[in-house]
């Protein structure tokens, strides 16, 4: 009896150990597939932002690593041929290898089509038609705007992604409020009505992901508002825009959030004559 009580504690045992090294080896594998999938979102956001003596851009970016909650958020920025300039901020659906590659295709094909269209409206539109033609599962919330550097003039598109935040240095701040259209790569198409702004005054504007304003812990209302008062105490106070993107970016850990948070803030200067 008691040779057959140690056989089956050894059958036990070896059993244990069989199943700890198959976890071992999961763990492993998808602790693999998060490193890769992170490394494939920095290699693709971009080293170097456009800068003018009035239009100062700064970012910051945290993605997710909680379990394999690896997303697709991006940001972007970067001088069209006629001078003006880019910028685009966007998130995919999913957490994986295929939301951070489907990140990297969105991405290109925005800088790329962006050389050839008018304005954000028709970029968004072409983006999207693109992107449905190609026929993935995946889909992504994107939000681009045109910025001429000479004039100030800003215009907006956006597709399904939450609306950016803008202060001045009169004390005035908000949400953008341009309709927007659905979220690319959905239906074919689309059209994407565009909002055009003029910076006159000092002041910021902030572009983020859903990830920096919405968790378990806030609302998305609640986030947005922090942010819109972080902008207008930076905006009035005369801060840098990497000041206001690292306060973001640090007040987005208050969400509770388990998804990546993407923030690219623009702050403008008060043009010296007065007029833009």
């Amino acid at each position: 009896m008691p040779r057959k009580r140690a056989t089956d504690d050894d059958e036990l045992l070896a059993r244990l150990r069989s199943l700890t090294a198959q976890a071992r080896e999961r763990a492993e594998y998808q602790r693999s597939q998060v490193e890769l999938a992170v490394a494939l979102q920095r290699g693709m956001l971009p080293r170097d932002l456009p800068d003018t003596p009035r239009f100062h851009l700064a970012v910051q970016y945290a993605p997710a690593c909680f379990g394999l909650n690896v997303g697709g958020d991006w940001y972007d920025a970067f001088t069209l041929p006629d001078g003006h300039i880019g910028l685009s901020i966007g998130d995919v659906q999913g957490h994986n290898i295929e939301a951070a590659a489907f990140m990297g295709q969105v991405r290109a094909a925005l800088r790329a089509l962006a050389t050839v269209t008018g304005g954000p409206g028709e970029l968004l539109a072409r983006t999207n038609d693109l992107l449905v033609s190609l026929g993935g599962d995946l889909f992504a919330t994107c939000t681009f705007m045109r910025l001429d550097p000479e004039t100030g003039v800003l215009e907006s598109a956006r597709a399904g992604h939450v609306p950016f935040v803008w202060a001045t240095a009169d004390g005035k701040s908000g949400l953008g409020e341009d309709e927007g259209g659905p979220p690319l790569g959905i239906e074919p198409g689309t059209e994407y009505p565009v909002a055009r702004h003029r910076l006159t005054t000092g002041g910021m504007v902030v572009l983020l992901t859903d990830g920096v304003v919405e968790g378990p812990s806030m609302p998305i209302e609640e986030g947005l508002d922090q942010v819109v008062r972080l902008a207008g105490v930076a905006a009035v106070a005369g801060l840098e825009a990497q000041s206001l993107a690292a306060a973001v970016i640090k007040g987005a850990e208050r969400v509770g959030h388990e998804d990546d948070a993407a923030v690219l803030v623009m702050g403008h200067d008060e043009p010296d004559d007065g007029t833009p």
